[in-house]
């Protein structure tokens, strides 16, 4: 064993508890992320609040915009101000705007709580992949990562049931009761929760970084450049030198990459419902998507390990997309069912690897900043998704909705494509002008 326990590799056993900790925390995303989808077609279904098509569409637009100043402010401010306050404080928020949804008398208090939830939302997802990315074992990032966001849709399948079992009988308002529930959660984070890593290194406090990574059995992040500057420091270095063509790739693929899943995210059970679908049966394909989710953050986590995760994520982008469409194409329930799995399999991992693509190879100091700003950047799509959605269905255009994911779907293809072809140049020793002679 090295003399330098904060140093040596490891296999990250303790750092288990922190990985578990941020686990459950975007676990609690996921629900409140995935709730407003599952219970919309009660809502439409009641005229709750007096919603229509249309305005669900923004609705769910709110949430994502929401979503996008989280994401985007979070990087800033969690490099400011340390990682472990901004989880907190977020799971807090959300928790809390769940409960203005709950008790909102009108379609435009309803919309301020998405909003707020959203912000939370957003805020939480970058800041926890900074957080699992310095307690991972090493060479093994991006599986972290997606093992992080296997949670995310544990929280998706966990909004389906709470749809089924409490609305039914209790009501849309009393999902949203659930999701005030993690606020029981949040003195755990604060009290067990260790700061980042690379917070501290950046911030100077070697020594309490070197404690900590000793206790958790990680290895220290290496020391990048010192933290001066405005706030737009973080932002500013995303773009030096050759950084700004990654940085330009990645925001669009991004963009393309959110678009799509929170577009089917909140549509799936209610486009599924218009194709003559019952309910229990459109809720059973939100169950599906996400469990293909779990399935592939495991495979794409591994993948991406070995082969790059920029290289994954542009073909499982594809594959997305070619799923995507079939979807927009009649079948038999059976093939409809595997479809929808698949889909789900290569869909969230896609966009995970772009997040594992930054995150892994992002200087410590900026890391939370180049997720945040990738993840806020991608927010736009997620915003216009399920507007989108919700302006074809109340065109009575709903049969397009699949098409136009779909192509979503290859916009990212592209962009993140390109992006593994610029690392795979930057990564390819230059060849040398001299022949080779064989050895004496």
């Amino acid at each position: 064993m090295s003399s330098s326990p904060a140093l040596s590799a490891r296999g990250g056993g303790p750092a288990l508890l922190v990985i578990g900790l941020c686990w459950l925390a975007v676990l609690f995303d996921g629900l409140d992320m995935f709730i407003y989808g599952s219970v919309l077609p009660h809502m439409l279904a009641e005229k709750a609040l007096g919603i229509t098509p249309g305005q669900a569409g923004d609705l769910g637009g709110y949430a994502t915009f929401g979503m996008l100043v989280g994401a985007l402010a979070a990087g800033t401010v969690a490099d400011r101000i340390g990682r472990k306050k901004l989880m907190v404080g977020c799971v807090a928020l959300f928790s809390l705007a769940s409960g203005v949804c709950a008790l909102s008398p009108t379609v435009a208090v309803f919309g301020i709580g998405r909003t707020l939830a959203g912000i939370g939302l957003g805020g939480l997802l970058p800041t926890a992949i900074s957080m699992v990315t310095d307690y991972a074992p090493r060479g093994r990032a991006a599986l972290t990562i997606g093992l992080l966001m296997t949670a995310h849709h544990a929280g998706g399948i966990l909004s389906a049931y709470v749809a089924l079992w409490i609305v039914e009988p209790l009501g849309w308002r009393a999902a949203f009761w659930v999701c005030v529930a993690p606020l029981l959660f949040v003195p755990v984070l604060a009290r067990f929760l260790p700061e980042s890593l690379s917070f501290l290194v950046a911030r100077g406090r070697a020594e309490q970084a070197r404690h900590l990574a000793a206790r958790y059995e990680v290895d220290l992040p290496a020391a990048g450049r010192p933290v001066t500057g405005s706030r737009w420091t973080h932002l500013a270095r995303l773009f030096r030198e050759g950084e700004w063509k990654q940085t330009l790739l990645y925001w669009p693929a991004s963009f393309g990459g959110l678009l799509l899943v929170y577009g089917v995210a909140t549509w799936l059970p209610t486009l599924m419902r218009g194709e003559g679908y019952e309910l229990g049966s459109a809720l059973t394909f939100v169950v599906l998507f996400n469990l293909g989710g779990i399935v592939g953050m495991l495979i794409a986590g591994r993948a991406s390990d070995r082969f790059g995760a920029p290289r994954v994520s542009a073909i499982w982008f594809a594959l997305t997309a070619a799923g995507v469409f079939l979807l927009s194409v009649h079948m038999p329930t059976a093939l409809t069912f595997a479809v929808v799995f698949l889909t789900g399999v290569f869909l969230n991992s896609a966009q995970t690897m772009i997040y594992a693509t930054v995150a892994i190879g992002s200087s410590p100091a900026d890391r939370a900043t180049a997720v945040g700003w990738t993840s806020g950047m991608g927010r736009f799509g997620a915003v216009f998704g399920p507007w989108l959605g919700g302006q074809l269905l109340a065109a009575d255009k709903g049969e397009w909705g699949f098409t136009a994911f779909a192509l979503a779907g290859v916009s990212s293809t592209v962009f993140i494509g390109a992006a593994a072809l610029r690392t795979a140049r930057r990564t390819t020793p230059a060849p040398t002008d001299r022949p080779l002679t064989p050895a004496p």
